[in-house]
């Protein structure tokens, strides 16, 4: 479990207006001497000239051991509505909860201080949040319309990453780590005493818990150059963000996380039914199909009811898997519920195929038996899921 910290006490200078910003974008630093300078004095060029929101830079020194610190405490005291904080303990999570739990602000935002990110893509993040439309918002390397410069090792080690989210916990998100977030505060404030790390796998792990209660995030393509003087070391964040994941993946599978939003909860919508219909269909019709191809090619050599058990079988975990992502909308499936309904689909298919194997040897009877019988038992099914959602 995490350690709980408190949030630092933060040093400011020259507040522009007496209510808080709409956009508190934070800068977590560690032995950031050489960038942080320029790049806080560029994002403060941009916050000024181009951005529309009233705003606030926060730096947060994560126990830096070089300079770090003195430049953030100049720059505040130079730009207006800039301030800094000083944390005694590393960890890019560590300084996102700090900085978010104390800001005031109705957005929280943070960025790499090396502006990997083109900063145009801030609005088209930070927007969506204002408006209300959505929940959280993330910058993407990997979305269609991104443009992106970087070592092929980090390409390929990102794109593997995020395979694996996608296989293991079902999550549409496609970039988890990009530094380019933002959140709506009184979201960020309900969802961040259930997020246990406090290193890089923070992003993921606020992201998967994000979706998993239903929050709408919002995804920007941006244009993205790598920084070869990265503080990242590759290969100790990748292996963290892999025991990350299979803690996340045990967490869900127990039933758990889920987070009590409160007023900021989405309502469901009252009736979906043409989506999970569409999306149960057409599930269901590449699963007879697979089935239907396994049990003509087994048929011959284990009889008619052997080789149905074996098809049934066989579409059994990808059926479950994909109408609870793509029909339920859920990260796991109901695993009780889906193999009852595979049992049951068993038992009434070689039933049905016994009765017919009595009557006639026909090929075509058999399969128009398969057909018929696996299509009550997916009525079956949707009527449950329907009623159990």
């Amino acid at each position: 479990m995490r350690e709980q910290g408190t949030a630092p006490a933060l040093r400011s200078v020259r507040v522009p207006v007496a209510d808080a910003p709409v956009v508190d974008v934070v800068l977590p630093v560690y032995n950031e001497e050489r960038t942080l300078e320029s790049g806080v004095r560029r994002l403060h060029g941009y916050l000024t000239d181009d951005f529309p929101f009233s705003w606030r830079i926060t730096i947060v020194d994560n126990a830096s051991t070089d300079d770090t610190w003195s430049i953030a405490e100049r720059l505040a005291r130079e730009l207006p509505w800039v301030r800094a904080s000083h944390l005694d303990r590393k960890g890019r999570g560590f300084a996102l909860r700090s900085a978010w739990s104390a800001s005031d602000a109705d957005v929280v935002a943070y960025m790499d201080v090396d502006l990997s990110t083109e900063l145009g893509a801030l609005l088209p993040l930070v927007a969506p949040l204002v408006s209300g439309h959505s929940d959280v918002a993330i910058g993407s390397r990997l979305a269609p319309g991104s443009h992106v410069a970087r070592h092929p090792k980090r390409e390929v080690i990102s794109r593997s990453y995020n395979l694996i989210l996608r296989a293991v916990l079902a999550t549409r998100v496609r970039d988890a780590q990009c530094g380019f977030k933002a959140v709506r505060s009184s979201v960020a404030q309900r969802i961040l005493p259930a997020i246990e790390d406090n290193g890089w796998f923070f992003d993921t792990e606020l992201l998967l818990l994000a979706e998993r209660n239903g929050l709408r995030i919002h995804e920007v393509p941006v244009d993205w150059v790598d920084d070869t003087d990265s503080r990242v070391h590759v290969v100790s964040t990748a292996v963290g963000d892999l025991k990350g994941t299979a803690r996340l993946a045990v967490r869900f599978a127990m039933g758990r996380g889920r987070v009590d939003l409160g007023p900021v909860a989405r309502a469901p919508l009252a009736n979906d039914f043409g989506r999970r219909f569409v999306s149960f269909s057409l599930i269901g019709a590449a699963s007879t199909a697979v089935s239907l191809a396994i049990f003509l090619s087994t048929h011959g050599l284990i009889g008619p009811i052997g080789a149905n058990v074996v098809a049934v079988t066989a579409t059994f975990v990808a059926n479950a898997w994909a109408n609870a992502r793509y029909t339920e909308r859920r990260s796991r499936p109901r695993w009780a519920l889906s193999f009852a309904f595979f049992a049951g689909s068993v038992v009434s298919t070689s039933a049905a195929l016994a009765l017919v194997d009595a009557v006639t040897t026909s090929l075509a009877a058999q399969v128009a038996v398969l057909v018929a019988t696996w299509s009550s038992a997916a009525v079956a099914r949707f009527v449950a899921i329907g009623g159990r959602r």
